[in-house]
């Protein structure tokens, strides 16, 4: 990634994205004309999240010596709808649903995510009991009126929705038939128009009501803060004098306007990671590796994905504001189309402890951005990873964020010096202890991450970016006997590229369960002809042509009498039209048991959910190549110093490399430290890196006297 100021902007058309993280924001900007990128990152402000992106907007605009009419596209993404989930800071809400339902929030699926604890803490409902209301109504599962809605009787309501900001409305079977849904919601908007109002036939229109209502109460229980920090972003940059329309990530990599963000504020929760997940896939291609493990590393997480034949994994289904991170159903559940990610609480910033056993813990309490590591000079007194690497070498204190920011050594001893003397080491061990126990925690969960999807972690290289990615990669990697691990160019913004990759796009879903049948195959095509119909309009408001609309049809389809289903592509234009028995149902047989080794071919079909993308072009991104040369890697070395190795057996010194100057076709072997502006990496012992033509770092690992088949670079 370039950091260098470029000629003046007159005429240049950009592209912007940035990332708000928990510890930094980062930005990326590319000159469409020549695919220079510029780059910028600086600490996240978490009281206005705005000011740090003016901060870099400016930043960047400076550099390239334009204003802010000449950025063409935005694309942002944020943790902040996350964040008020976790932290309980969203509205006051309230929350509609059909009579005898309402405590379905706190009953969820009546199970115990941990049968052994004697002590279980559930995850608390987002709304209140006394603010959970009832109304008189009812629906079939096929969507039929049984109790017809008396919207008179509604005013009984009005006293308690008056205390509120966002109303959630989820009545049973309201995904079959929205009738009374929308009755609800025209009544709130004639009798309390300001408040914000979530429904469920719009924001998850599917079966299962514990996991719709949850989902529901979640998107408006975010609402209006949404509502409220898009409209200021937006002014701000109005500031600047940015002229076109804003887009937000979703959780699914695609993007989608700001109005319908602030509707679906849902959908925005993974939408960070998401764009790393993506930049990952794009640097895949571009070395010609289609499987992988993305590894990004920030200020306060750790996020990795499986991408398999350059797709990362997908999800309709995942949880948020888990009580126990590692502990599936300890959170509240969403259903959302969302790309698959681990995440654990590793990340720079992440403090370091002594538990009750006398044990080393890191994370997953982080020191976040204010006050920051104690090395960042902020007021941060507590251990963190960053001051560990610190004190062991990896990290040039006079050279954090291209020297814009310069770390205190002194004070990343105080920190640690204490944690030291509990476990009766020096402060180095313990930096080092603090250093292992966080690879240590990263490697378990990447190896459970790619195991639980059938990979083997000796056939993939590991993808690592993010601002201390690069660090922590060799040992992962290392670890796990990887084929070897890559660093791309600018790896500590690489998440804010990939919001540069990713198309205008939306996903809808409507549930319609029943037993496919040549009668059933044609109200199949009318209810996928109506996602489409959404599904265009979604993409004319967001600027695409007709002709460049791509749609694609999934289905969730079970065996009849199966209790879950999978997701399965439908290649077929009509389902009307298909040969059930000769082409329908063996297509399904055969993607079935390529998951799971056997299908039951003597059993029919269900389907439950029809599923619907709609997409626009994927964008084009032309990296700048970088210089071929015929001087040696050498000629790239700004420094040496000690940095410390446990296989070496503590300190050696080691080659510092700035990354500008590598060159295309450069090699040089491990131990060798790579610094550039936003990120630093670390490379191990026993291992050769190869400088590709657009600055990546290609790292070859050996394992048992070996070297995999190296990477084309």
């Amino acid at each position: 990634m370039d950091h260098v100021a470029t000629q003046s902007g007159q005429g240049a058309r950009y592209r912007l994205g940035f990332d708000i993280g928990g510890t930094f924001t980062d930005f990326v900007l590319i000159d469409e004309r020549t695919g220079r990128s510029t780059s910028y990152k600086t600490l996240t402000t978490p009281h206005e999240p705005a000011a740090a992106v003016m901060e870099g907007v400016a930043a960047l605009l400076a550099r390239v010596g334009a204003t802010g009419q000449a950025i063409e596209t935005a694309i942002h993404g944020t943790t902040l709808i996350t964040n008020a989930l976790i932290e309980r800071k969203g509205a006051t809400t309230a929350f509609i649903t059909t009579r005898g339902f309402r405590d379905v929030l706190e009953i969820a699926r009546e199970m115990r995510y941990d049968i052994y604890d004697l002590l279980l803490v559930l995850p608390q409902p987002l709304v209140a009991r006394p603010l959970r209301l009832e109304v008189d109504e009812r629906l079939n599962g096929r969507g039929e009126v049984v109790v017809p809605l008396d919207v008179g009787r509604l005013d009984a309501l009005r006293p308690a929705l008056e205390q509120v900001e966002a109303v959630a409305v989820c009545l049973l079977h309201a995904y079959r038939n929205p009738t009374h849904e929308l009755a609800i919601r025209e009544w709130l908007q004639a009798t309390l128009p300001g408040l914000s109002v979530a429904l469920s036939c719009e924001v998850a229109p599917e079966i299962r009501e514990y996991e719709r209502m949850s989902t529901t109460v979640a998107n408006a229980y975010v609402q209006p803060l949404t509502e409220r920090y898009l409209s200021q972003l937006d002014a701000r940059l109005r500031e600047v004098g940015f002229e076109r329309r804003l887009y937000l990530m979703l959780s699914s990599g695609g993007i989608s306007t700001v109005e319908t963000a602030a509707r679906f504020p849902v959908r925005l929760l993974e939408s960070g990671p998401a764009a790393g997940v993506l930049a990952a896939t794009f640097f895949g291609e571009v070395v010609g590796e289609r499987n992988l493990v993305s590894f990004d590393m920030g200020g306060t997480t750790a996020k990795m994905c499986l991408i398999k034949e350059g797709r990362p994994t997908m999800t309709n289904t995942f949880e948020v504001a888990r009580v126990h991170r590692f502990k599936r159903g300890s959170g509240l559940p969403v259903r959302i189309p969302a790309i698959e990610l681990i995440e654990i609480g590793a990340g720079g910033g992440s403090i370091a402890r002594v538990n009750e056993l006398g044990l080393l813990k890191v994370g997953p309490h982080s020191a976040g951005a204010d006050p920051g590591p104690a090395c960042y000079g902020f007021g941060g007194t507590q251990p963190t990873v960053t001051d560990a690497n610190l004190l062991l070498g990896y990290l040039n204190p006079d050279y954090f964020l291209g020297g814009r920011m310069h770390l205190d050594r002194e004070a990343a001893e105080c920190a640690i010096r204490p944690l030291a003397e509990r476990l009766g080491v020096d402060t180095i061990a313990a930096a080092y202890g603090i250093h292992h126990v966080v690879n240590a925690s990263m490697i378990a969960a990447t190896r459970i991450h790619v195991a639980e999807r059938g990979a083997d972690p000796r056939h993939l290289r590991l993808m690592a970016f993010g601002g201390a990615g690069p660090i922590h990669a060799h040992a992962i990697a290392r670890a796990l006997k990887m084929r070897g691990y890559i660093i791309p160019a600018g790896a500590g913004v690489t998440s804010a590229l990939g919001f540069l990759t990713a198309p205008a796009s939306f996903d809808f879903a409507r549930s319609f369960v029943t037993r496919v049948s040549p009668e059933t195959l044609p109200a199949l095509d009318a209810i996928y002809a109506e996602l489409e119909a959404q599904g265009r309009a979604m993409l004319r408001e967001a600027g695409v042509d007709e002709d460049a609309m791509q749609f694609l049809r999934q289905a969730d389809l079970r065996h009849v009498g199966q209790g879950h289903e999978i997701l399965l592509p439908l290649p077929f234009p009509r389902l009307a039209e298909v040969d059930l028995d000769g082409e329908l149902r063996p297509y399904f047989y055969d993607y079935y048991a390529g998951i799971y080794g056997y299908a039951h071919r003597h059993l029919g079909l269900e389907l439950i959910t029809c599923r619907l993308t709609a997409s626009g072009p994927r964008p084009r991104i032309t990296l700048r190549e970088a210089v071929a040369g015929a001087r040696p890697a050498s000629s790239a070395i700004k420094d040496e110093r000690a940095a410390h190795f446990a296989e070496a057996g503590g300190f050696v010194r080691v080659p510092v490399y700035a990354r500008e100057r590598l060159t295309h076709g450069m090699q040089f072997p491990g131990p060798a430290i790579v610094e550039e502006h936003d990120s630093t990496a670390v490379i191990g012992l026993c291992t050769h890196v190869t400088v590709d033509r657009f600055a990546n770092l290609l790292v070859s690992l050996e394992h048992d006297g070996r070297y995999p088949p190296a990477l084309s670079s």
